[in-house]
């Protein structure tokens, strides 16, 4: 509202109203806002939350201080919720179709993990929400970002109108005339709808889901495999940040490295001069992204403020679900999804944890008769703090692993 606001007075020559043109600007902006709601009126949500008491009811799994964790607020996603909507609606471009997707994702992933804490909370029952409606909460998610990516004009990637062999067979939105060099020649491009993504190791760090079908023309059938694989991402990378939400501080660091990673990519991918330079898709209106991914950078930092060791606070499936649900539709969104086992390496690795413990007791109860575990306790974290390990220091060094893994994603940009 506020970029409305300042272009508005920009006409009148009003002084200091052109800075709202600087995505740099905004999204500085965005970080201070977002950081300030999340610090100053978070305390104050975990005050109501304590008078409503809507205290976490922790399982007794035999963890060091997990009984001093009992009544501790849960449901403190909403302080991450709002310090992303807030300043978003306040310094983005509300009518640019990226942002719009975004705040829907934000909200109906938030809205999921609401109902799930509230009967958890509220109603006393330990299952929350059924799986089969979280399953089709995720997955209704991930279709309504995978079609409006297929059916939005305004969702496209710039090719070359005369260099790509295959541009007959996109469905083309815009053409345009583009400066090289000095700005002397011009070469002749095109905004497409296409299923083309980014990728490392790849001729032209490009690969097209299309190309997986064996036959001519099939932009528009390669359409349905994005959508299905668009379902499965939103749907994997909730879920995984869902697990990862076990110790103070753990979700949302890993989810503010993820997020630095993310806006990197959002600024390289909307700015031609860069994604020439790195042989990336480049991808026009995703500038906006940057904005949005500052706000969700400041409201996980901001959490943490609260929710590190000993936590006052925690996010409950109302902040998980919802990170993941954000964190999966971005990457999307950049054309980065295939880069996700590295950035959300952290993510992989618990999901993973947890899907080898149970199939391996499985199979060993079926085959032995008794079931054998690979890990003291899944997801992994909860395997090292059987191993004795503090879990401020797991916390911290899961952090580590986030970073390098968050620069090795950034480095694969080179990688060609």
């Amino acid at each position: 509202m506020l970029y409305y606001l300042f272009e508005w007075l920009e006409k009148f020559d009003w002084t200091g109203a052109g800075v709202f043109q600087y995505i740099t600007f905004r999204a500085l902006a965005a970080i201070i806002i977002s950081l300030t709601i999340s610090v100053v009126f978070g305390g104050r949500i975990i005050k109501y939350l304590q008078r409503m008491q809507v205290g976490e009811t922790v399982r007794d799994l035999g963890l060091d201080g997990q009984k001093e964790k009992q009544g501790t607020p849960t449901m403190g996603g909403i302080i991450i919720i709002l310090s992303i909507l807030v300043p978003c609606l306040l310094l983005a471009k509300l009518d640019n179709i990226y942002i719009i997707l975004m705040i829907i994702a934000t909200v109906w992933m938030g809205t999921i993990g609401f109902l799930d804490d509230y009967i958890k909370v509220f109603k006393k029952d330990k299952e929350g929400l059924q799986g089969r409606f979280k399953i089709l909460g995720q997955v209704g998610l991930g279709l309504l970002v995978g079609l409006v990516m297929y059916m939005s004009d305004e969702i496209v990637v710039e090719v070359s109108a005369s260099g790509d062999k295959k541009i007959s067979e996109y469905e083309v939105v815009e053409y345009k005339k583009k400066a090289i060099g000095d700005g002397l020649d011009t070469v002749l491009m095109a905004n497409v709808k296409t299923t083309l993504t980014n990728v490392p190791f790849l001729k032209g760090n490009n690969f097209d889901y299309a190309d997986i079908l064996p036959f001519n023309n099939s932009q528009r059938v390669g359409w349905i495999i994005f959508i299905l694989l668009t379902i499965f991402i939103i749907t994997a990378v909730s879920n995984a940040a869902n697990l990862t939400d076990g110790i103070d501080g753990l979700a949302a660091g890993t989810s503010a490295i993820i997020g630095a990673t993310l806006g990197i990519f959002a600024y390289v991918s909307s700015n031609t001069i860069f994604s020439e330079y790195l042989k990336i898709l480049y991808l026009p209106g995703t500038e906006e992204l940057v904005i949005f991914i500052a706000c969700f950078l400041g409201g996980c930092i901001g959490f943490l403020w609260h929710n590190s060791f000993p936590a006052r606070v925690f996010m409950g499936d109302t902040g998980s679900l919802a990170i993941g649900g954000i964190i999966g539709a971005l990457a999307i969104l950049l054309r980065k999804e295939l880069l996700i086992p590295i950035f959300c390496g952290i993510f992989l690795v618990e999901n993973l944890s947890v899907m080898l413990q149970v199939g391996y007791f499985k199979y060993t109860k079926r085959k032995y008769g008794e079931g054998r575990r690979i890990f003291k306790m899944s997801p992994l974290h909860h395997h090292y703090q059987k191993l004795g390990m503090h879990e401020s220091k797991i916390v911290t060094r899961f952090w580590i692993v986030g970073i390098l893994l968050a620069v090795l994603a950034i480095i694969t940009l080179k990688i060609r």
